[in-house]
């Protein structure tokens, strides 16, 4: 089968041997590849003024190994305007797909959701909403959502999360964060009225996340600014 030109967008890029790099995309419909570029000597061959983060691009890729070859490389639109801290949210974005994503898996509800929270973050909107509701279609997509029925059939006013065994009533203490009842529910029913919840939301992400990541951490959150 002939090699599909696609969108995609560069996620990370680092080099590999003279005149070349490597580079890993998320894709429209193969999901995240890594691929080698060549770097050519003349501005005409020179792919790697193209690759840049949070730039649309279309992309043909070949090769029938894991590492694919990119082939060609455009863009199409505009680069998405990112300033502030919005930059470091776009950088986070990036770094958990390189980190968390498995190869060659299409996940076109991530892909799309990415390019949704480029939009956002462009426009300035809430960073918290942005990242939770990325978060969430990534943990969607690594088959890590959240089952939130204990919650609702439990009468414990708090609950721990297990990532073997999803919200537990926190009746003997655990080295775990405790989140309450109320805030959990209203999670469940995509509710964010209050800080607390939002509060919550971040705290019950950050700890899936890090347990997802081994414990190793990202080198995106030390760029923000306190």
């Amino acid at each position: 089968m002939d090699a599909l030109e696609q969108s995609a967008f560069l996620l990370h890029s680092r080099p590999f041997k003279d005149h070349q790099f490597i580079v890993e995309l998320l894709t429209e419909h193969d999901g995240k590849v890594s691929a080698v570029v060549y770097s050519g000597k003349t501005q005409k061959s020179n792919k790697k003024g193209l690759l840049q983060p949070f730039l649309p691009l279309k992309v043909l890729l070949k090769g029938k190994g894991q590492l694919k070859n990119l082939s060609r490389v455009e863009c199409f639109q505009k680069s998405f305007n990112l300033t502030g801290n919005n930059v470091f949210c776009g950088f986070y974005l990036n770094e958990l797909m390189v980190r968390l994503l498995g190869e060659h898996i299409e996940c076109p509800a991530l892909f799309n959701q990415y390019q949704q929270s480029l939009v956002g973050l462009e426009a300035q909107e809430s960073q918290e909403w942005i990242l939770r509701q990325f978060e969430t279609v990534l943990l969607e997509e690594l088959g890590q959502s959240f089952d939130f029925s204990p919650v609702f059939e439990s009468d414990e006013n708090y609950f721990y999360y297990q990532l073997e065994h999803g919200f537990v009533p926190a009746v003997e203490p655990l080295k775990l964060p405790m989140y309450g009842k109320t805030q959990i529910q209203k999670i469940a029913q995509q509710i964010f009225d209050d800080e607390e919840t939002l509060k919550t939301f971040k705290l019950l992400m950050r700890q899936v996340i890090n347990n997802l990541l081994g414990g190793k951490p990202l080198n995106s959150r030390k760029l923000f600014t306190r």
